[in-house]
């Protein structure tokens, strides 16, 4: 649920921390005074779009923040985790936003820095926020079919799942046939172009690592001469009057006088000793070296023009031999579907064939487990509408198979549209659910699909932007205990100016203007007892508020408990 709210130098507010609580809550005012303020700071901190005419003027940016606790089952920890963000449901989830007045824009989830499109993305797990005209996503057609098959359950799902997996296969084979079909004059001069680049690197037989080996010998041939002459040349140094003779002398002189100072003497021999043995190996290793090291300069001759061929190559086809000979497998591939074009045709159309009709077959189990949960969703819808004093009203989940003359159109979700009729009075034809007029029945009929789909979408923050404008009487009582019933599954918010809904609320909050120091600004205040028979009674008798208003208003907060309680 959202648990705290926080707004700064947003529009005429200067700066508001509300909290929040389970269940319904409403909030109320005089017109103007703000109220629809706090839904576009919510809408802000979900990913909507902002403004630089949002921040507060004089102020160089706006601030909102809300505070969600939310159970670790909730989809929005995964979200989260699939950006990187770690997030602890013991910890809650902080949501930060702030509007520069040069309208720029910082979002952080949980001191994480995040795009629009993840806090959009985020903020669809977290909050539905519904106003009186706004397009939202049960008024999309495009949207209804996903909203069935989210009614329909595992059954669908798993159905659904099975023909998206042929149903990519079956794209991937018509995307092939498609290309192989629009070979023309160019696919054969390419042809003459991958026969030659084909016979360019397969004539090389490069070997991978060949490049690095070659350079090393190259290395090595190159600097032959100096090698063998410096080998030669320590070599004789060891082995004259003033190596390896000079030591063996020093050995026989300390050898000499050893005893007559044994405890000095006997290690330095030994070091000695031992130094001459290493440099006598070594010596010998400087003289089989010397007489390895040979001078080929046709070998030297052969490698760089090697190299020299494997450079081109590089150049031309990819930055190593790994790459190149990556490249050559792609161009021969390419070359056989030019050079065989019919075989692979034939073969690709009977692939499509056997595709298309598995994904009719698995498309047409999937109507059947449509055409079920749609009569069991119009239905509910039904039922819900008469609670909202709308009895006569028939709603209808339209299914039909999309068709190209007498061939399926295949779609990513079967073969099947779906959309929302209505038909709000007897004797009418069904109409698309977005053509309705009427902002009453607008409202209710909003009200019935959020009350059906509040617990599929496990949303768990549904806010009502004056849903009730245009009832009133039975209607608007309706409205209101639905609202109450719902806000037992999430939390709900209204915007109301109907007393019938303000009472109805487990929490009252009222949203009201004061002028500070020749500056306007709006506070949000939670009613107790007392004070919100105040605000009811104002709701009810406008300008003046009298004692009978005020009774009324005890009397309807009586009833709304009782209501509750029931």
């Amino acid at each position: 649920m959202l648990s705290e709210l926080s707004i700064r130098n947003l529009a005429v507010i200067e700066y508001v921390s509300v909290k929040f609580h389970d269940g319904f809550h409403v909030l109320t005012g005089e017109t103007g005074a703000g109220k629809s303020i706090l839904i576009d700071a919510l809408s802000l901190v979900v990913g909507g779009r902002g403004a630089s005419d949002m921040v507060r003027y004089g102020c160089d940016k706006a601030e909102i923040e809300a505070m969600f606790e939310l159970p670790a089952s909730h989809p929005v920890w995964y979200t989260l985790k699939t950006f990187g963000i770690q997030a602890s449901p013991e910890e809650g989830l902080v949501i930060r936003r702030e509007l520069s007045s040069q309208g720029k824009s910082i979002s952080r989830v949980n001191g994480h820095i995040v795009t629009l499109s993840m806090l959009r993305e985020t903020g669809e797990c977290l909050v539905n926020i519904h106003g009186q005209h706004e397009h939202q996503s049960l008024l999309r057609t495009e949207k209804h079919l996903e909203w069935l098959d989210l009614y329909a359950g595992e059954k669908v799902a798993e159905t659904l799942n099975a023909y998206r997996a042929v149903y990519r296969e079956y794209e991937k084979a018509r995307i092939q046939l498609k290309e192989l079909e629009d070979t023309s004059r160019q696919n054969m001069q390419m042809l003459d172009l991958f026969r030659f680049q084909i016979e360019e690197i397969a004539s090389a037989r490069l070997k991978a690592g060949e490049d690095e080996a070659l350079a090393e010998e190259k290395q090595k041939l190159m600097y032959a001469v100096k090698r063998r002459d410096s080998a030669s040349e320590a070599y004789a140094l060891l082995h004259g009057s003033k190596g390896l003779d000079a030591i063996s002398r020093a050995v026989s002189r300390v050898s000499d006088i050893r005893e007559y100072d044994p405890v000095i003497l006997e290690p330095l021999l030994e070091q000695l000793q031992s130094a001459f043995y290493q440099l006598e190996d070594a010596a010998f290793q400087l003289r089989d070296y010397r007489d390895s090291v040979e001078s080929d300069p046709e070998r030297l001759t052969y490698i760089e023009d090697r190299l020299d061929l494997i450079h081109s190559l590089k150049r031309k086809y990819g930055e190593t031999i790994p790459d190149i000979l990556s490249y050559l497998s792609g161009i021969k591939s390419e070359a056989d579907k030019i050079e065989n074009r019919d075989e692979h045709l034939a073969r690709l159309k009977a692939e499509q064939s056997r595709l298309f009709a598995e994904a009719v077959a698995l498309g047409n189990t999937l109507s059947l487990h449509r055409k079920k949960a749609a009569d069991k969703l119009s239905g509910a819808i039904e039922s819900e509408l008469r609670q909202l004093q709308m009895e006569r009203t028939t709603f209808h989940v339209q299914l039909q198979q999309s068709k190209d003359g007498e061939t399926y159109k295949l779609h990513a979700n079967g073969i099947d549209e779906a959309a929302f009729l209505i038909a709000p009075n007897p004797g009418e034809p069904l109409k698309p659910i977005s053509k309705i007029a009427s902002g009453g029945e607008m409202s209710r009929i909003m009200l019935a699909l959020k009350t059906i789909f509040a617990a599929i979408d496990e949303v768990p923050v549904l806010i009502f932007d004056e849903v009730d404008t245009g009832v009133s009487g039975r209607a608007a009582q309706a409205i209101a205990e639905k609202m109450s019933r719902l806000s037992t599954h999430c939390q709900v918010f209204s915007i109301t100016h109907l007393p019938q809904v303000a009472c109805m609320a487990d929490h009252h909050y009222e949203i009201k203007k004061t002028i500070v120091a020749e500056r306007t600004s709006t506070m949000v205040t939670e009613l107790g007892s007392s004070t919100r028979i105040e605000e009811l009674a104002r709701m009810l008798g406008g300008v003046e508020v009298t004692e009978k208003t005020r009774h009324h208003a005890q009397e309807m907060l009586d009833l709304a408990d009782r209501q509750k309680g029931a």
